[in-house]
């Protein structure tokens, strides 16, 4: 080009004499050509201006073009990052339970086991925010209860990731730090898992080779503060970035955009073109800023050089107007055709690190893309492809892969050349190579030629999937997880329902688990479950599906078209599978299954209905017997939903205090006066009425609600003596009912102590009555508690006795003060001589001990008289009196009770 606008420079100065003299000899021309190269001139110089402000316009929209691209592709990786390490804290969490919670993270095996990870420490802390166990414990503080991060984890209403920064990274003294909540048995939290991130790891590492000098890159809150950014360590001075809030933080509206930010954005006072992009679904956004100045540079150096051009044109003009106006328009197109040329190298040379190639389309006689030629390429395209850069250009590029692989090259680059671009992940199997690799494949097309951007994945979509395995994969036993059957169980009912085939679930736990880890210790618990899981995968078919989802609970997936005779056949293998015993390190162990069938589509066409109802076939099986096998039985799962909507409404009404209290009288013999009264609860249901006992009191002894139940009763019998008291009236004492849980779970001696105190109670206004259950064996903690309950000054009874297993004598051990026989025995006197005979046997032995004797539901007259004969001592029952409100039964207090 140059040597072009020598040679017309040089024609023009040889042919100046001649010009002159037309000049002098036709002045008149001379002036008309003058004019008309002062309009030439002027009219080049206004196309020419417009040109360049036209250019430097594209200039700018190529580099916020540029500067987003690379911002999208920034968060991209940064997204997958985040991703890769939420995975590595979820895994963490679940480590750390079925640890037992003492997974020690400064272990060797925890080094050996996160040696490659990109992540720089890895702790645990507890409820407290104290430090538990870390990979570099040394980097941490020992606590960190005041962090928010630790607050927003301990606050946050459901699991969620929470980032924030931390203040130990290598890039400007900043990182960042991923946190999950950890959770214990009942939902509570229970502490923090953290993991930390150096700032560099996320920041110019990414894009290092990509960044031209002066550039900068960085992570920043949505609506938030900025978390981490570098800049370009090329770069001539080095930046720093002011907080990305208020004014500054408007660029992070939406999901991505590009602008021009201002000088005063960044510490060297240079402007810059930033593009943003919002880092998949974390409330994050990545941004990349290019230096203006440097981005323009190219365009600047046109500019610059046009209009040196356009003056020397300009003279030129004045002799050679239509010569030069014709070079001129010459002069642009040649301009545009070499800027096109560029852009095409740009584009192909982007990023040093990456293999590039210019290619040619070459089309066949049909007209049809029939190959294409490499025309250019730099030596890291060479290397992956086994060449060197020399043998490589001008080859086809079809004899760069083999068979299976130049189809598929094909026809991602014909797409290229139809739409002008092609971006996505290809498999390649490099000529000279036996291994395939996994690429990154970019194509842009312009004019005729492809610009090709390869970059070698294979690295990171090995981790990728190797972290896929982790996570979808049991530690313990190499089994599937719960997390792999939530992703494969609803493409398996998809699959059963567009082929109209059954599928079944086998839910599987294990018989005596508990007591074989309990008694031989975890370390035996786990190889029992390694031994069981192998044992299931032998029972069931080569193609059926064995996931441990927790625990001793395992599910088998049954695929293919199966027959009810079919599941029936998989789930007794199962079951005689186990019938050997498991020979282990320290012993031998004995397990057994119980298993719940469900199957698509007749017990649910969902994967949540499937497991449900398979969960609700197998606890049928345990309420049974265990050890057998159970199809889903909608009755029995309707009866068990009502059991469990009656439940909820107990433990509401048990926080919302739907109880009232009852007092039933005994009558002493001798006197006919009232003596003490039992405090009997009910329910006042909302929608069924007054409930007795009976209705509701197995089920809280069945669920421990009896626990709370009881102490709202001490609470509300203490609150009636109190009253009672108060109006100094005859207040005899109540005797509250403590079922086996209460007192073998809980210390009663304080819970009556407590009460007592806060309402002002004497103790010998209150009585206990404990069953013959809750006293069996007489150990050290029956004792004990009896103890604590007598020097408080409490009366106790035995309640329904005759109806356990004790005797008179282990009631001696124990020290009782009155004995209050079962109604049965009651029933009997009045039938029996017998009857008769065994009663007086329970009162002469009991006055023995020291004991009062109180027959238990008198309802005739009958039975009164006998029981006045037989020396009883006191009576309670219907004949007596019926249980009356608190109102009604204080006027039982000052008059005979018949």
């Amino acid at each position: 080009m140059r040597s072009q606008r020598g040679v017309v420079k040089q024609g023009a100065f040889q042919a100046f004499p001649g010009l002159v003299e037309s000049i002098v000899a036709n002045s008149g021309i001379v002036a008309a050509c003058m004019l008309a190269a002062l309009f030439f001139s002027l009219l080049s110089w206004g196309f020419l201006l417009g040109t360049v402000r036209a250019e430097r316009e594209a200039g700018i929209r190529d580099s916020m073009q540029q500067a987003l691209t690379m911002a999208r592709a920034y968060s991209e990786q940064a997204a997958r990052a985040i991703n890769s390490h939420d995975l590595v804290l979820r895994q963490l969490r679940y480590g750390w339970r079925l640890s037992g919670y003492s997974l020690k993270l400064d272990s060797t095996d925890a080094a050996t086991l996160y040696r490659d990870a990109a992540f720089s420490n890895l702790a645990i802390f507890d409820r407290d925010g104290k430090l538990v166990t870390a990979m570099k414990p040394e980097r941490l503080r020992a606590s960190i209860a005041g962090s928010a991060f630790f607050r927003a984890n301990a606050e946050a209403p459901a699991d969620r990731l929470v980032i924030s920064r931390s203040a130990n990274g290598s890039s400007q003294g900043n990182g960042l730090q991923f946190s999950r909540p950890l959770l214990d048995r009942d939902g509570r939290f229970d502490g923090v898992a953290l993991l930390q991130v150096d700032a560099d790891d996320l920041t110019v590492n990414f894009f290092l080779h990509r960044f031209t000098p002066g550039g900068v890159l960085g992570l920043s809150a949505v609506g938030g503060p900025l978390l981490v950014a570098a800049a370009e360590p090329r770069g001539p001075t080095p930046v720093k970035l002011p907080a990305l809030s208020g004014n500054n933080g408007d660029f992070l509206a939406g999901n991505e955009g590009a602008m021009l930010a201002a000088a005063g954005w960044f510490a060297d006072g240079r402007p810059r073109y930033l593009g943003w992009h919002r880092a998949g679904p974390y409330p994050m956004v990545a941004f990349i800023g290019l230096d203006q100045e440097r981005a323009m540079a190219p365009f600047a150096a046109e500019r610059k050089q046009a209009i040196a051009q356009a003056s020397a044109a300009t003279v030129v003009l004045f002799g050679l107007g239509a010569v030069l106006a014709g070079f001129l328009l010459r002069l642009t197109w040649r301009k545009r055709e070499s800027q096109r040329t560029g852009e095409t190298y740009r584009m192909a040379t982007e990023g040093s690190s990456d293999g590039f190639f210019i290619l040619a389309t070459l089309y066949n006689g049909a007209g049809s893309v029939d190959d294409f030629e490499v025309i250019d390429c730099n030596q890291h395209g060479a290397a992956i492809v086994h060449q060197r850069r020399e043998t490589l250009i001008g080859r086809r590029f079809s004899g760069l892969y083999r068979d299976d692989t130049f189809s598929r090259v094909m026809e991602v680059l014909r797409i290229a050349v139809e739409t002008g671009s092609f971006d996505g992940e290809l498999e390649f199997h490099p000529e000279g190579s036996d291994r395939s690799r996994w690429m990154h494949f970019k194509a842009v097309r312009s004019d005729q030629k492809l610009a090709i951007t390869l970059r070698d994945i294979s690295e990171s979509k090995a981790h990728v999937a190797a972290l896929e395995h982790r996570s979808n994969h049991d530690a313990l036993t190499g089994l599937p997880n719960r997390h792999w059957l939530q992703w494969y169980l609803p493409q398996a009912i998809v699959r059963a329902r567009d082929s109209r085939q059954t599928l079944a679930l086998l839910f599987i736990d294990l018989d005596g688990f508990k007591a074989a880890n309990d008694t031989m210790g975890h370390a035996a618990g786990d190889e029992l479950l390694r031994h069981a899981a192998h044992r299931l995968k032998e029972a069931v078919r080569p193609h059926d599906n064995v996931i441990r989802i927790g625990g001793d609970e395992f599910v088998v997936i049954l695929e293919n078209n199966l027959r009810i005779e079919d599941t029936a056949i998989v789930a007794k293998r199962v079951i005689q599978a186990f019938k050997p015993k498991f020979k282990l390190i320290g012993g031998t162990a004995v397990l057994g299954t119980s298993i719940g069938i469900s199957s698509f589509p007749s017990d649910g066409d969902d994967a949540a209905s499937l497991l449900q109802n398979a969960d609700v076939a197998m606890y049928s099986v345990k309420t049974s017997g265990k050890g057998s096998f159970r199809f889903f039985d909608p009755e029995f799962y309707e009866a068990l939903r009502r059991e469990l909507e009656y439940e909820q409404e107990l433990r509401m009404a048990i926080e919302s205090d739907e109880f009232v209290i009852h007092y039933q009288p005994r009558m002493d013999l001798a006197s006919n006066r009232t003596t003490s009264m039992e405090a009997l609860v009910r329910w006042q249901h909302p929608a069924r009425g007054l409930l007795e006992p009976k209705d509701f009191i197995p089920l809280a002894e069945k669920t421990g609600m009896i626990v709370r139940l009881g102490e709202l009763v001490l609470v509300k019998v203490c609150e009636q003596l109190a009253q009672w008291v108060a109006k100094e009236e005859g207040v005899v004492p109540v005797s509250v009912n403590i079922s086996s849980r209460q007192f073998n779970e809980t210390d009663i001696a304080r819970i009556f102590s407590s009460a007592m105190a806060r309402h002002n109670i004497p103790s010998h206004l209150l009585e206990i009555e404990l069953t013959e259950s809750s006293m069996m064996g007489g150990g050290s903690h029956v004792l004990e508690s009896l103890s604590k309950i007598r020097d408080l000054g409490i009366k106790l009874l035995v309640d329904d006795f005759g109806t356990g297993y004790s005797s008179l004598a282990q009631l001696q051990l124990l020290d009782f003060d009155i004995l209050k026989v079962d109604k049965a025995f009651t029933s009997r006197i009045e039938q029996t001589e017998q009857g008769k005979i065994l009663f007086t046997a329970i009162i002469t032995m009991a006055h023995a001990l020291g004991m009062r004797v109180v027959a238990e539901g008198v309802e005739t007259s009958s039975q009164l008289a006998i029981l006045r004969t037989l020396a009883c001592d006191e009576v309670q029952g219907y004949f007596i009196s019926f249980p009356q409100a608190a109102a009604s039964a204080q006027s039982l207090l000052l008059s005979p009770a018949v």
